[in-house]
């Protein structure tokens, strides 16, 4: 080896020592956050009596003679007879974010209790009285009757961003006081759950478990951003996917609890989806973010301001939508009676629609066949729809004005659009159809290679698809 590689080989070799290390140096080190705010968690353990289960519903189980082994009968009573229910224990975690003994969880973990208890860091165990708790946003507040207690501090969860380190503290599976760490993988989730639509979920991927939830997730500088809530799994178990209520979501929540004792929210009184590709096109839309409305409350804030079906709201007082799960959040959090601005896309022109914001509740089935009649023929749509009886319309709460039922999906354009036989078509573009006839003459003039707008009823849901005509058919 000369000296040319040798000096190379040198290089290469404190390279190798040197980048790990450097690596290694920049990581952070969560021992100083995690002393200064472990003592400010606690354990909550939920008891639901045996009792109030009967009282809910959660009648005894019966056992058939062939489930119960000979030994089991001669030690344990005999088959039929009912199983005795026990109380039941949940396990979560919370954290103390006032001195004088407001403690912050999810309302997950306490529903239903009837004897809430918390276990504080220096081990004492204190009966906690529920103030409110909200489904919606999986929130609840506790209260314990203690002073000087260590506290949390509160961080601005809007500032967070994809790639952050953040740090759970929770007790999974009843081992206390357990640190985890990890990535923000994600803000502005939607939730999988409609109940929770108002929350923007912060997506980790922190390791969360049966035990965690109710949690802090801290940012760096030991400030709560979120309160761990949920994972998405398909064992059960932790799989890398996390969700957080954020922080500021949560602290609303806490302040009309506090105040009022429950938690009201905005409401437009729309229903919405995404566009896809196809919608805005079919819509003259350049760009397919938004929220495509295609139903609307009847006497609602959304009607009495002028909206109509078929809008795209591309902004919520001055809040640009990339996505339509984004606006549920935004009104959610707006006061009920306040005034707030619109931006609408409607017909190729963008309107400014002024709405008094209305207030949202506080805490059907499908189609069923359709009635006999000619079926239509077959169009460039691919589908088949017939009309619907009378009766079958009242039960299917439909009006005389609208609503034709698929009977058969017979080609390509139907099948790519996801529609299936049962499903309700209730208008082709801006036209309303109520029978196979008037379908059939609003979809007659289909071009090929241009999506043709249907608005159809499937199940429970009800939403815009958009059909792409091939140019064979």
């Amino acid at each position: 080896m000369n000296r040319i590689q040798k000096i190379g080989a040198s290089v290469l070799y404190a390279l190798v020592l040197f980048v790990p290390a450097a690596w290694a140096q920049s990581l952070p080190d969560f021992t100083g956050l995690v002393a200064d705010v472990s003592p400010a968690v606690v354990n909550v353990s939920a008891t639901r009596t045996a009792e109030t289960m009967m009282r809910n519903g959660a009648n005894a189980p019966q056992l058939d003679d062939d489930d119960i082994p000979e030994i089991f009968r001669r030690y344990f009573g005999q088959p039929g007879a009912p199983v005795q229910p026990r109380d039941s224990t949940s396990l979560g975690t919370g954290f103390i974010i006032s001195a004088d003994g407001y403690v912050l969880t999810n309302h997950h973990v306490i529903d239903g209790a009837d004897e809430v208890v918390l276990r504080l860091a220096d081990r004492r165990e204190l009966d906690a009285e529920v103030v409110g708790s909200d489904p919606a946003t999986d929130i609840a507040l506790l209260k314990i009757e203690a002073t000087g207690l260590p506290v949390v501090k509160i961080g601005d969860s809007d500032a967070l961003q994809p790639g952050q380190w953040v740090v759970a503290i929770g007790s999974p599976f009843g081992f206390d006081h357990s640190v985890t760490a990890g990535v923000v993988s994600a803000t502005g989730r939607p939730s999988m759950d409609q109940s929770q639509q108002y929350v923007p979920f912060i997506q980790t991927d922190v390791a969360i478990n049966r035990g965690n939830s109710g949690g802090p997730l801290l940012n760096t500088a030991g400030e709560v951003v979120g309160i761990n809530s949920q994972i998405f799994s398909n064992t059960g178990g932790f799989m890398g996917v996390s969700f957080a209520i954020p922080v500021e979501t949560a602290m609303n929540s806490v302040k009309q609890l506090k105040s009022k004792g429950y938690v009201s929210r905005g409401l437009l009184g729309v229903r919405i989806q995404d566009l896809t590709r196809d919608l805005a096109r079919s819509l003259g839309l350049p760009r397919t973010g938004g929220a495509l409305v295609f139903a609307l409350e009847p006497g609602g804030a959304a009607e009495k301001a002028g909206v109509k079906v078929r809008d795209v709201i591309l902004a919520f007082d001055g809040t640009e939508l990339a996505r339509s799960s984004q606006l549920p959040p935004l009104v959610g959090a707006t006061e009920p009676g306040s005034r707030a601005t619109l931006t609408v896309y409607r017909d190729g022109k963008e309107l400014q629609i002024p709405v008094t914001v209305g207030e949202a509740e506080r805490d059907s089935s499908g189609p069923a066949a359709p009635a006999n009649a000619d079926a239509a023929a077959g169009n460039a749509l691919g589908i088949v729809v017939e009309d619907i009886a009378p009766a079958q319309r009242e039960a299917l709460g439909l009006d005389d004005e609208q609503g034709v039922v698929i009977a058969r999906v017979v080609g390509a354009p139907g099948r790519r659009a996801g529609l299936s036989a049962g499903d309700i078509v209730l208008m082709v573009g801006k036209t309303a159809v109520a029978t196979a006839a008037q379908f059939n003459a609003a979809v007659k003039g289909a071009t090929p290679g241009e999506p043709v707008m249907l608005l159809v009823r499937s199940g429970q849901q009800t939403q815009f698809v958009a059909v792409m005509p091939d140019a064979d058919d």
